[in-house]
């Protein structure tokens, strides 16, 4: 699955690179934070495509009646599964119409040997930002009824290099080809939907094995030195 992101871009790139203006709010750039903060990040909804706005990660659907209900749904809607975005009732309404792009330049997932796990950082081969396809959706808060947006980031099958890295669970974020995103976002029913989902080509990636400062147990993970490669990695290469 995808639950540790790397989105610390300058508002400038993000402006750039996707052709939006980014919302004027605090931005929190982030080296590397967890899914289960529910962090806000720079997101391009289906309905305001000229525009980056900060949304907080961990969908919350439209039909969620109780805070209690809320807590136990978020949990599961961190990711959406490719396969099953059609089916699932948090998802099913959202697959057709809801569509964003969450901008990050990459991403970590853990390689399994036996007890031990090595992180690794994800991006692609070019460093260039680059864009989650993701669903979003808007929730009323039953107490204060202010709009709360939110999203989910979907997930496909691993990739060749993927499998490598992320071993058991063998899943991978949708990554959007660069300069595809507004067709993603602009793709309104199921066939044309589909053509999206689908592992994104390994040969346009790269990845690092890094220190385990990204787990958070030994110390605040949001920092630069976090996606820095361990002594015996090279900065560049191939991975395998």
């Amino acid at each position: 699955m995808c639950y540790t992101a790397a989105s610390n871009l300058k508002k400038k790139e993000i402006e750039t690179r996707f052709q939006v203006q980014m919302e004027d709010a605090e931005y929190t750039p982030y080296y590397s934070v967890s899914a289960f903060l529910y962090p806000k990040l720079p997101v391009i909804c289906s309905d305001h495509q000229e525009e980056a706005k900060l949304i907080r990660w961990g969908l919350i659907p439209h039909w969620v009646k109780s805070h209690d209900q809320l807590k136990d749904i978020r949990m599961q809607t961190l990711n959406a599964k490719c396969e099953t975005i059609f089916e699932k009732p948090s998802f099913r309404t959202l697959a057709s119409r809801k569509k964003c792009c969450v901008i990050v330049n990459g991403f970590f997932e853990w390689q399994t040997n036996g007890k031990a796990k090595q992180p690794y950082f994800i991006y692609l081969k070019n460093h260039e930002p680059f864009a989650f396809g993701g669903l979003w959706d808007e929730w009323a808060d039953i107490d204060t009824g202010e709009i709360i947006r939110t999203f989910s980031v979907i997930t496909t099958p691993s990739n060749p290099m993927m499998e490598k890295i992320h071993n058991v669970k063998l899943r991978m974020p949708l990554i959007l080809e660069p300069g595809k995103e507004r067709d993603w976002l602009n793709a309104v029913d199921r066939e044309a939907t589909q053509q999206f989902l689908h592992p994104f080509p390994e040969q346009m990636m790269d990845a690092h094995k890094v220190s385990k400062l990204v787990s958070g147990r030994s110390g605040d993970p949001n920092v630069p030195e976090v996606q820095e490669p361990l002594a015996e990695e090279p900065v560049q290469g191939s991975l395998f």
